[in-house]
């Protein structure tokens, strides 16, 4: 819906007050408002869905990256300490395979052996031989081990069954947190089983999953499936801390989860070790953690505040100009319609003053005729005793009767398009002239009259007695205006667009807005004074003429400061510009 002005002129309904009567710039300010609210509705709204979607996009693929990222680094983990343990594995099983239990109980050939395996394998602490009873029969290493009983180790019989055992992590004799890689062997001699044992510190586990722990990683860790900790954890605790894991994934697989602990999100990936009791956890930093996250919100944050200032900006000074152009437009339709309302009460009121002029003119002549019949029959007897008494009289009536003929044929002039005689004429000298009648009435009332006429003024063509018009009727309403003791200014230069501007200034009364509205209107006077009451034709007469001669008329005026007429014509020019428009 549309709200009208009383111009005419729409506006969106919320500009609507409970008080309708509301000025005209009250509503171009409203009108403002809500084009700016409008327009920064239809620019922001899109720039703030695309940024949502653009938010939201990027931290999914963040999250995926995440994922992403979260299994790949236990994986490498995995593969790591999968590769450590198949090389040592590979290393005992050879060792095992080619020499005896007789040949490796010896301590300089185990000696030898140690020296070799440790070079080639980090982490290895010391290498046993242990017989089937369980007691240790020959060990190489920084601890005296030798004769100590394994028999009631959880690690030793399920060693014995394989072929190659991967122990948990335990403190064993040592009091030194470590695991064990044993391979076992039938004896040649008898149907009992040996093993080779070798022993590896428990740190050398944090090594390798310290080599995977990068920036993002949160927390790396191994646990077994008793929930008994095989490596050291940043929140966890130390090894052989308790933690029991809630989601296991089955031998090969792996466990990709999404947590929240306290305020953070985390990404979580459990995976098993190969061939090992253990269990590889993995703790992620969530996206909101990541430098990229943040960089990225930050560079999002200022881009939008940068556009939507931008927007702002140039929505605020298009708001403006838009309320500015439309305002424009409605001042120049209304002025317009003014001058076409004016035209046709000038229309109107011109065939009405036709008619009244045709009307009275008849009963004039007869008038006039019967006092000339009765002149004539005066004339005829001149012993009339009141001969000249009505002699006297009837000359007063030709009088009368020539009087009314002139009024009705001003009325008729100002009903009727008179001829018009077009000439080059010089303003200077109009004004020169129309003074030349007026200065005596100046000089009586102490009125000074200050002319800073433009020598060499550009000729116009119009009119040299309806110009005389023009300038008599607008100076003698300035003298009228400024009573005694007052001032008025006439200006003629070159105008804009070659034309000739004639500017007539006064230092009277001023008049308010309202009244300046109508004062071209025919029979529209302020002069209310009895002595010198107004007809409202001068102005109306003046405008028509102007307009005639292709001119424009501009009034400003302001109440105790006076009131100024401007006149444009249009500047004479040899190939035929200039000429009046009829």
């Amino acid at each position: 819906m549309k709200q009208k002005n009383s111009r005419g002129a729409a506006f969106p309904i919320f500009c609507v007050h409970k008080n309708e009567n509301i000025s005209a710039t009250a509503r171009y300010k409203c009108m403002r408002r809500s084009l700016l609210v409008i327009m920064l509705a239809i620019t922001l709204i899109p720039l703030a869905i695309v940024s949502a979607l653009n938010f939201v996009q990027y931290r999914q693929l963040l999250r995926e990256d995440s994922l992403a990222n979260a299994r790949w680094s236990a994986e490498s983990a995995r593969a790591a300490i999968d590769a450590y343990l198949e090389k040592l594995e590979a290393a005992i099983i050879v060792l095992i395979d080619t020499y005896s239990f007789a040949e490796l109980s010896e301590p300089r050939r185990l000696n030898q052996v140690f020296r070799q395996l440790k070079k080639e394998h980090q982490g290895l602490v010391d290498l046993s031989v242990i017989g089937a009873d369980g007691v240790q029969r020959a060990y190489v290493g920084p601890y005296r081990l030798v004769g100590k009983d394994y028999s009631d180790s959880n690690w030793f019989h399920p060693a014995l069954s394989k072929k190659i055992y991967v122990s948990e992590v335990f403190m064993g004799f040592r009091n030194v947190p470590h695991f064990v890689v044993a391979s076992s062997k039938k004896e040649a001699t008898s149907d009992e089983f040996w093993l080779l044992r070798a022993s590896i510190d428990a740190e050398t586990l944090d090594r390798f999953l310290a080599a995977v722990n990068t920036e993002a990683v949160e927390d790396i860790f191994l646990v077994s499936d008793k929930g008994v900790l095989q490596s050291s954890s940043r929140y966890q605790g130390g090894v052989l801390s308790e933690y029991h894991l809630a989601d296991k994934p089955k031998q090969s697989g792996m466990l990709l989860s999404e947590d929240v602990r306290g305020e953070d999100l985390f990404y979580r990936a459990v995976s098993r070790i190969k061939n090992t009791p253990w269990l590889l956890v993995l703790d992620q930093q969530g996206y909101a953690k990541r430098k990229i996250w943040l960089f990225f919100k930050g560079r999002l944050l200022l881009t939008l505040s940068l556009c939507a200032l931008a927007v702002g900006g140039v929505v605020i000074w298009l708001a403006g100009f838009l309320a500015n152009k439309l305002k424009e437009s409605d001042e120049a339709r209304d002025a317009i319609l003014s001058e076409t309302e004016h035209t046709s009460k000038l229309a109107s009121i011109g065939r009405l003053a036709a008619g009244v002029a045709h009307e009275i003119n008849n009963p004039l002549a007869i008038i006039g005729e019967k006092a000339g019949l009765m002149e004539d029959l005066l004339g005829l007897d001149e012993s009339f005793r009141h001969r000249e008494k009505f002699l006297a009289q009837l000359q007063d009536l030709r009088g009368a009767v020539g009087r009314a003929r002139a009024i009705t044929h001003r009325l008729l002039g100002f009903a009727r398009r008179m001829e018009t005689s077009l000439s080059l004429v010089s303003l200077n000298e109009v004004i020169h002239e129309v003074l030349s009648f007026l200065e005596k009435e100046a000089a009586y009332r102490n009125i000074h009259i200050i002319l800073q006429l433009q020598p060499e003024l550009p000729a116009i063509m119009g009119d040299h007695g309806q110009l005389q018009q023009v300038f008599l009727n607008i100076i003698n309403n300035a003298i009228d205006a400024v009573g005694n003791h007052g001032e008025i200014h006439i200006t003629s230069y070159p105008g804009e667009g070659k034309k000739v501007q004639v500017a007539i200034s006064d230092t009277g009364p001023g008049m308010s807005p309202e009244v300046r509205k109508h004062i071209f209107e025919p029979f529209f006077t302020t002069k209310m004074d009895k002595e010198k009451r107004g007809t409202g034709l001068g102005l109306s007469i003046t405008y028509g003429i102007v307009k005639k001669l292709g001119g424009e008329v501009e009034v400003s005026s302001e109440l105790g400061v006076g009131t100024t007429f401007i006149l444009s014509f249009p500047a004479y020019q040899e190939n035929g510009g200039g000429e009046a428009h009829g």
